[in-house]
């Protein structure tokens, strides 16, 4: 009854679940139309601007010739009043009205243009303001997500156009202030809408131009090592990684004017930094100029490709006496440059996100977890001690993030069910969903339950084991992977004698996966699991043909591959018949002239599991078993000659 009970409330909750994730969806979709719509919008006011900077900039071009022309009548009029040749009085009275007409028409374009020029720059002020504090700090929180192996950021080439736009529109008004001035100096009076308003609109311009400039500068690829380019962020002393910036505003007077320097922990002191707080040399060619060649669509690019980070070895200085372990300690990669133009000058500067520096290969995987935490939690780039008090992380965070370490490194995350029972293991049994908080410490740095390991290696080794033995299977659907033991079988326990299912191991820090079958005996399911396989064995022969070969064999009686159909019905050929190292029923190759030829017996590597008649006749079975009932051998066998070598063993 309690088991049934429990397999209700199982379902119940992967119900629930399910309506969830159909609902999160649903939302999803939402936000994909709200965000084409806002990009859509973006567009038509980048056009607006567009449009507008043309108006001006043609506004002033007739102002300017209707000034010339007025600048013209007025020094006819006046050379021909000097020449005192008896003009008649009535027709230079009409000249001076036509005069007097224009200067006024002169004064109210001047108006006109000075409005029109403050209203561009206040929707460019407004558009700016969309694509700085909203489009481009969307897209950094997008990077975060991708770096941690989330999906995939989205291209900067939209971004690039956007702040493209903007930044010739600005140019173009600084033009058409400098013609105004120019105009000025020809012509001034009292009241002069330009005298009035010129240093204002100038000074608002080049705020807006540098505002945007300063902005654009960023980091398109993130610091990694090329001989590990799922983990970026975490760099180890004396290997070489790359970094690539970018200017999002792409103008073509740039190209080859900006030369850019890396600094390693540029803002780092003695007094914000805490004890032991290690420091370090950037080696290679840390300087670099932006050009348009190096990048595939044009943009003004700089990747460092040769830098690496060599510690400061002070006398008497110690890494490990500080609060925090050496990866949990971060780093910050900061790149500066100067952009000049007449008139305007502008520092610029960007930094990586945080990066962890190891220096050892075995510190990778906890520098990863760090990582992780960090960019799931953050979005600074600058707080270096986060992990002197890290937040913890709610589980529906937390569990995102996990199945992205599973679809980035593989074609398949986790689901609803494997979540749930990581949740389990992380909370234990009285746990409260989604409003569960899990502590960093719990995460990275305690025992789990009576293991010697934490959690988060014991899924790291899970991670490279599937993606150095067991990626097909993996990918296909094959492997169960994460499932309690009460859950492998209450699945089991109404299926065919012979159904099995594929479970990783839970007390293998190195990662492991086996395998469970049910049988009946005495009406009643019986379960048996083999001994965990880890690299080890999977190195010598692959998990499909060990699935196809395994035998149990108890005394006086022929041993038999109990496996059939793997869960929850499929036959164990169907399943994993493409991943045998010979085809099904396909006899070895041999020589014509038979095995004297070479002198030797072809021979196979099988599993062989020594199971006291006992397990497999009572309910027994039903108890938890020890090593000593599922051990597994590795046995050579002719293939041709199996069952005798079976019996003469």
């Amino acid at each position: 009854m309690a088991m049934i009970i429990y397999s209700c409330l199982k379902e119940e909750t992967k119900i629930l679940a399910i309506a969830n994730s159909y609902s999160q969806n649903q939302v999803g979709s939402t936000q994909n139309t709200v965000m084409i719509d806002k990009h859509r919008e973006l567009d038509k006011k980048v056009t607006e601007v567009k449009n507008r900077a043309l108006e001006v900039e043609q506004e002033v071009k007739n102002l300017e010739d209707l000034q010339d022309e007025y600048d013209f009548k007025c020094k006819t009029i006046q050379s021909r009043e000097n020449e005192h040749n008896g003009i008649a009085q009535n027709e230079l009275k009409q000249e001076k009205l036509i005069l007097t007409n224009m200067s006024i028409t002169v004064n109210l374009r001047r108006k006109e243009i000075v409005q029109k020029i403050g209203e561009l720059l206040n929707i460019i002020e407004h558009t700016q303001g969309s694509l700085i504090n909203e489009e481009l700090v969307e897209w950094k929180r997008r990077q975060q997500i991708a770096c941690i192996g989330g999906p995939p950021n989205a291209c900067l080439d939209q971004l690039q156009n956007w702040f493209t736009s903007i930044a010739k529109s600005l140019q173009q008004v600084r033009q058409q202030l400098k013609k105004l001035d120019e105009l000025e100096q020809k012509l001034t009076y009292e009241g002069d809408p330009i005298t009035n308003n010129k240093q204002a609109l100038q000074e608002r311009t080049q705020f807006l131009f540098k505002q945007l400039i300063q902005s654009s500068f960023v980091v398109e690829r993130q610091p990694c090592m090329p001989t590990h380019p799922q983990r970026p962020l975490v760099l180890k002393t004396g290997v070489q990684f790359t970094v690539k910036l970018r200017l999002l505003v792409k103008l073509q007077e740039l190209n080859y004017q900006l030369k850019v320097k890396a600094v390693f922990d540029k803002d780092v002191s003695e007094k914000n930094t805490v004890k032991g707080f290690r420091k370090f040399n950037i080696l290679g060619t840390n300087t670099k100029v932006m050009n348009m060649e190096e990048s595939t669509n044009g943009c003004l690019a700089a990747e460092f490709r040769h830098l690496q980070l060599k510690e400061q070895k002070n006398a008497g200085s110690r890494t490990n006496e500080g609060p925090l372990i050496v990866t949990e300690e971060l780093h910050s990669l900061s790149f500066e440059t100067q952009f000049c133009q007449p008139g305007i000058v502008v520092e610029l500067e960007t930094a990586s996100l945080p990066v962890v520096v190891i220096s050892n290969v075995s510190q990778l995987p906890s520098g990863w977890a760090s990582i992780l935490w960090y960019n799931m939690l953050f979005s600074e780039t600058k707080n270096l001690s986060f992990f002197l008090n890290p937040p913890a992380a709610r589980w529906a965070q937390l569990s995102e993030v996990l199945s992205w370490q599973f679809s980035s490194a593989t074609k398949r995350g986790l689901n609803v069910d494997q979540l749930s029972m990581l949740e389990e293991k992380l909370l234990g049994p009285n746990l409260n969903s989604a409003e569960d908080f899990i502590p960093w410490t719990r995460f990275c740095k305690e025992n789990l339950n009576d293991k010697s390991f934490p959690f988060w290696l014991w899924i790291e080794g899970i991670l490279e084991l599937i993606k150095k033995h067991l990626l097909c299977l993996w990918n296909d659907g094959c492997i169960m992977g994460f499932i309690s033991k009460e859950r492998e079988r209450t699945l089991l326990k109404d299926k065919a004698p012979g159904t099995f299912l594929l479970r990783f191991s839970e007390s293998s820090k190195e990662g492991a996966i086996t395998f469970t079958w049910v049988e009946m005996s005495q009406n009643e399911s019986v379960f048996h699991s083999v001994e965990p396989y880890t690299k080890k064995e999977l190195s010598a022969v692959t998990f499909p043909d060990i699935i196809r070969n395994y035998k149990v064999m108890a005394a006086e009686n022929i041993p038999e591959n109990p496996l059939k159909y793997l869960y929850p019905n499929t036959p164990k050929d169907s399943a994993f018949g493409r991943y045998y190292s010979r085809p099904k029923d396909t006899p070895e190759p041999m020589d014509l002239d038979g095995p004297k030829a070479t002198g030797y017996i072809k021979t196979e590597l099988i599993s062989v599991s020594e199971v006291h008649p006992s397990r497999l006749s009572t309910a027994e079975s039903l108890l938890p078993m020890s090593p000593d009932d599922y051990a597994h051998l590795e046995i050579l066998v002719r293939p041709e000659l199996e069952m005798d070598t079976f019996h003469s063993s």
